[in-house]
């Protein structure tokens, strides 16, 4: 069904307002994937906060123009899918995770602001911990050295009383 220019504008607005908040853009390619794949791809996608969208290459080339990602205008051949997110690493794991599971869902290019990235790239990008796994790591490493200072601090007193109870065994057992 094609649509009339009122609706192309739509389209091109809504995914260039999309760009704007977008760190990462990932095309790929889906054909001959069924219906029932594309929906459970779109739930991943919904659930990690992702805008996931089948576009006409020629609206998505117009909403990429002057923005960061307008190096993708190249990759842009084909059925396409289009994953947008703020977060660069959930948008590579979500659809890197479904390519491996399907031979017909191709990766085929990717950028983020001012770089282009090619499907090898994204998979080194979806293996990254996520945002919130690497901000546990680092309140974790700066929770240690207190750790064990206060652990520190308590085996002093913990020592004295163990050697007190010692001592007063000492003096029942005699």
């Amino acid at each position: 069904m094609s649509l009339n220019l009122e609706e192309k504008k739509a389209v091109v607005s809504e995914v260039s307002a999309q760009l704007a908040k977008a760190q990462a853009v990932i095309v790929a390619e889906y054909r001959g994937l069924g219906v029932g794949h594309m929906t459970q791809l779109r739930a991943k996608a919904r659930q990690s906060g992702i805008y996931f969208r089948v576009l006409k290459n020629s609206l998505a080339r117009r909403a990429v123009a002057d923005t960061p990602f307008a190096g993708l205008s190249s990759h842009m051949v084909g059925p396409l899918v289009y994953g947008i997110g703020s977060d660069p690493v959930a948008a590579a794991k979500v659809l890197h995770d479904f390519a491996k599971g399907n031979e017909k869902f191709v990766i085929k290019a990717g950028a983020m602001a001012n770089f282009v990235m090619s499907s090898k790239d994204i998979a080194n990008l979806a293996t990254m911990p996520s945002r919130e796994e690497l901000l546990s790591k680092l309140l974790g490493t700066m929770q240690a050295p207190i750790t064990n200072f206060v652990r520190t601090l308590n085996e002093v007193p913990t020592k004295f009383v163990r050697g007190l109870a010692a001592v007063r065994d000492q003096k029942q057992a005699a």
